[in-house]
């Protein structure tokens, strides 16, 4: 990993002047809750296989939603809480490519590794807006007999990919528009 997650790991961008200071910390804000969310969703999952399993074993009850819910569930934490995580660079990175490099190279590698990352998940939210409106428009189900729409999966992936991109962006943006130390370089 890169780094571990204290809370103030990007203290650059969260307590910027401006714009971009302003923009870090609405979706910081936004991270933080929808991480709670997120975990209240993997407890929910947790919660709902345990029944199940409880229900079809013990009970021979017969049950065709949970694997959908649970799926439902899992797919919006994950996609969900993706921007917390790359907000304090917890997705995965080559750390120790990244302690053999002087810090100035470092950074600029951090760079195009964002960069790189920001035109994937660009194309990503694309995609996945593309196929959450196809979804809609053509009211697509699962095979479930259940068959709760495909926009709840697709919507959650569309939300969880726009805000990464959004915190990919702003990180790039700081680049060039961040905060900048004695020296003239971005912090």
């Amino acid at each position: 990993m890169s780094g571990g997650l204290p809370s103030d790991l990007q203290p650059e961008l969260v307590n910027a002047p401006g714009i971009l200071g302003a923009l870090a910390r609405a979706l910081s804000g936004v991270h933080a809750l929808i991480m709670r969310l997120s975990m209240l969703a993997l407890l929910a999952a947790c919660i709902v296989l345990a029944t199940s399993v409880f229900l079809r074993y013990f009970l021979k009850v017969p049950t065709d939603w949970q694997d959908e819910v649970s799926v439902f569930l899992l797919v919006g934490a994950t996609f969900l809480s993706s921007g917390f995580v790359q907000e304090r660079r917890g997705h995965i990175g080559i750390e120790a490519v990244a302690s053999l490099l002087p810090p100035s190279i470092n950074k600029l590698r951090e760079y195009f590794c964002d960069l790189g990352s920001f035109a994937f998940c660009l194309f990503f939210t694309w995609k996945s807006w593309t196929l959450c409106y196809e979804a809609w428009d053509e009211g697509q189900t699962t095979s479930s007999s259940w068959a709760p729409s495909l926009v709840i999966p697709y919507g959650l992936m569309s939300v969880g990919m726009t805000l990464l991109t959004l915190q990919l962006l702003i990180q790039c943006a700081a680049i060039f528009f961040g905060p900048r130390t004695q020296s003239g370089e971005t912090q």
